[in-house]
């Protein structure tokens, strides 16, 4: 793709310049755009921007800002030529898989159009004595802070969730991945009123906590670590600034004994590599039972050592870069520790001799290994094997972060009571992509606070009033 220059910030309808910085695809090394370089002082112009919106988006009525989502949408289906190729270039994904998240993100937009008018329909209760209205008012402007690895839809669930509740929302995109994001708000920009939807890119820490240190700013939702999370949520705990946060998990993939090994590799394959394996939902450590250890291992080995990384426009290979280089030496130190510590390893092919390429790796008895430990957030899966199904539920639970995890077995009823024990925000079963716009996403313990998507993602952004009327 050409090189793109994208402005610092897009506040009230106007770009901003700065000093530039370059957007880097990890597959080359190449400049793939220039961004420029926000401030403190541009956030509160944003911030001053969307607090001129707010009194007028914050009424308009829900049919209103539900005819400006859908149009959002459709312009971003019709985009998708322009806008997949830029996803890939600067975050590392495959080509496929970037058209497949401009599509996500207009599904994010679709369904919290529709939103409000669900939500209102859940909005009475009657009692003996009183009847009540449960209202549902904007809780005011949105600080919305993304990540690097899905670069729209991340941002697209966020700011769907928040300007369709009515509240003006500033976007502050990772500095890694910020062209996507501009096309986004180039998009948004054209159906909502000026200062509606605002977009600053800079220093992660320097942005954001200028926004949250706005008392204008009422809310704040993050996708990202949980150590940046905690920060965050320490910062807008002073203010009681509300935030919804998105962290880290070690998502675990679950085969139970009466799973079909050959199911199980198909939906971990999706579950793992889907992204280049950086996603927070990817699966982390796998539990085989021991009377299906032999053959799943067998199957799973053979899939890995076929797995070959390539460039993101190559349609013959299995996934994409790491987001740079020092990703591939963490997960190559790991791994080569784990060996060096009695794990055998399965390697996959390898790719490109340039770029921040590596090869997919299976590591077998896992436990105890230092990649055991953590989450991976690469194309590297820990195989442990287990015996009592209790014991397992129990040692997942005491992780204390529970953001998605995976379960296969044939008997659907019993797989469903093993997700049921899980102290974990998304579970899927026998699916390795079980995300929707449609259902909350979070996470249990250190995995986040509050959920995305479904109702549950509209009214983390309202205020809720309940007006009782006696009878």
């Amino acid at each position: 793709m050409s090189t793109t220059s994208i402005p610092a910030a897009r506040i009230g309808g106007h770009a901003l310049p700065g000093i530039t910085h370059d957007v880097i695809d990890p597959a080359t090394g190449d400049a793939v755009g220039s961004v420029g370089w926000a401030d403190a002082a541009d956030a509160e112009r944003a911030v001053d921007a969307a607090a001129t919106a707010f009194a007028d988006w914050s009424s308009a009525p829900a049919r209103t800002r539900a005819d400006a989502m859908r149009a959002i949408a459709t312009d971003l289906r019709a985009e998708v030529a322009d806008i997949a190729p830029a996803i890939a270039a600067e975050s590392g994904k495959l080509l496929a898989e970037a058209n497949a998240e401009v599509e996500f993100s207009a599904k994010y937009f679709d369904w919290f159009a529709e939103a409000p008018m669900i939500a209102e329909e859940e909005a009475g209760r009657v009692t003996p004595l009183r009847r009540f209205r449960i209202r549902r008012h904007p809780v005011g402007i949105v600080a919305a802070v993304g990540t690097w690895n899905f670069p729209l839809s991340i941002p697209a669930r966020k700011i769907a969730a928040s300007i369709g509740a009515g509240c003006p929302t500033i976007l502050k995109p990772s500095e890694r991945t910020p062209v996507s994001s501009d096309a986004l708000v180039r998009i948004c920009e054209r159906h909502l009123p000026v200062g509606v939807i605002g977009h600053i890119i800079g220093d992660g820490q320097v942005i954001t906590n200028a926004l949250i240190d706005d008392p204008r700013v009422a809310a704040v939702t993050f996708t990202g670590s949980t150590p940046i999370g905690t920060l965050i949520a320490e910062r807008a705990g002073r203010s009681l600034t509300r935030t919804c946060l998105e962290l880290g998990g070690r998502a675990p993939f679950i085969v139970r004994q009466d799973a079909d090994a050959d199911d199980a590799v198909e939906h971990l394959m999706v579950a793992k590599l889907r992204n280049n394996g950086e996603s927070c939902i990817a699966a982390n450590t796998v539990f085989v039972h021991s009377s299906l250890a032999e053959e799943f291992r067998e199957v799973l080995a053979s899939r890995i050592e076929a797995t070959r990384p390539g460039a993101q426009t190559d349609a013959e290979v299995d996934f994409g870069p790491l987001i740079d280089e020092a990703a591939v030496e963490r997960l190559t130190d790991l791994v080569e520790r784990a060996e060096r510590s009695g794990s055998r390893v399965v390697r996959g092919k390898s790719g490109p001799e340039h770029g921040a390429f590596m090869a997919a790796a299976l590591v077998e008895d896992a436990r105890g290994t230092e990649l055991y430990e953590q989450e991976i957030f690469g194309p590297v899966i820990a195989l442990v094997t287990y015996e009592d199904e209790a014991a397992v539920v129990e040692e997942i639970n005491g992780w204390g972060v529970g953001l998605a995890g995976y379960v296969c077995g044939r008997d659907l009823a019993a797989a469903e009571d093993l997700a049921d024990s899980l102290r974990i925000g998304i579970v899927g079963i026998n699916n390795g992509a079980p995300n929707t716009p449609e259902v909350p996403f979070g996470g249990f313990g250190a995995s986040g606070i509050g959920r995305e998507g479904g109702i549950d993602g509209y009214d983390e952004f309202t205020e809720q009033q309940s007006i009782s009327i006696a009878r």
